[in-house]
């Protein structure tokens, strides 16, 4: 049985094929087979959420699944339920189960525990799903041919990522770039620089730390194909806001910034966007922006993830 909690969980070869099918759901549309007919995922969730909530139901229903939508404070959970227990109850009722959490050990806990293929939808360590929705959409672009996304397109490419480079969105691209072969550039204050928790991860997958970290913005995006943002002030930091936000100025993304970059790059950010914080709202409406293709892409790539998931041997 396999879980999707990190983004090295597939191969390279086993990606490819994750976007083979989600490339061929995107064409298909709405008219997409059963292949997870009369099962039932739970969606446990102890962060708000938009994308990752909406995406992972619709792409539910349309794949012929029921989404069961679960609350951490309507659960016995809440009440002192161990979460090895309540995985063992879930994996009698449930064909998987979505969770979105701050600490990432609950979905490992959940993983070891349970019988049922479990999905990281985000925890403060890492966003697989977005980051593989991120990588789909930039292989779209780069494989010639319509309807396409190869991800051999990925090898040698640049990115730069600017703000909170300490953050589960950075640590995923650092883990992405040694799994997949780009090169990443990060720039942000000192204080937030990709620390232990990311190198464990790349030690683990018995990847390299090829990864390069400055203070300089400018640097960083020099000659890259693609800026990469998120929010300066993530769930669960809202007591240092002030502080970020004074710290991080130097690194938003503005259209002079974009202008050092290699010609036909690309702005991405997974959203929810503070235009005038992390970004200017010129470069989140310029043509180089292409925020609502990779949001509409989680979609696409989740039904190919849970797709791959339903068809492992339990």
């Amino acid at each position: 049985m396999k879980h999707f909690l990190k983004v090295t969980d597939f191969s390279a070869d086993e990606v490819e094929v994750i976007f083979q099918n989600a490339a061929e759901f995107k064409r298909q549309g709405r008219h997409t087979p059963s292949l997870l007919q009369r099962q039932s995922w739970g969606m446990l969730f102890y962060k708000n959420s938009t994308r990752t909530r909406v995406s992972f139901e619709v792409g539910l229903n349309e794949l012929g699944a029921h989404a069961v939508i679960l609350s951490s404070g309507g659960m016995q959970l809440s009440r002192g339920e161990t979460v090895a227990d309540t995985a063992r109850v879930l994996s009698r009722y449930l064909s998987g189960l979505i969770i979105r959490c701050y600490d990432h050990s609950l979905v490992e806990e959940f993983a070891a525990s349970g019988t049922i293929p479990v999905v990281n939808a985000l925890t403060d360590l890492t966003h697989p799903c977005q980051l593989y929705a991120d990588l789909f959409t930039l292989a779209e672009r780069w494989t010639p041919g319509d309807g396409k996304a190869d991800i051999e397109s990925l090898k040698g490419r640049k990115v730069a990522f600017l703000g909170d480079t300490a953050c589960n969105m950075a640590n995923s691209w650092i883990l992405s770039a040694a799994h997949f072969g780009m090169e990443i550039s990060l720039a942000g204050p000192a204080e937030y620089a990709p620390g232990k928790p990311v190198r464990d991860l790349l030690k683990q997958a018995d990847l390299p730390e090829t990864f390069k970290f400055t203070t300089d913005a400018a640097e960083a995006v020099r000659g890259a194909d693609v800026v990469y943002t998120d929010v300066w002030v993530s769930m669960g930091d809202e007591d240092e806001e002030a502080t970020r936000i004074a710290q991080m100025q130097p690194y938003a993304v503005t259209a002079p910034l974009m202008a050092e970059t290699a010609e036909g790059a690309y702005f991405m950010h997974c959203l929810p966007a503070h235009a005038g914080q992390e970004v200017s709202q010129e470069v989140l409406d310029s043509p180089a922006s292409i925020i609502f293709d990779e949001a509409e892409n989680r979609l696409h790539i989740q039904k190919a993830i849970l797709a791959a998931l339903a068809g492992e041997p339990r």
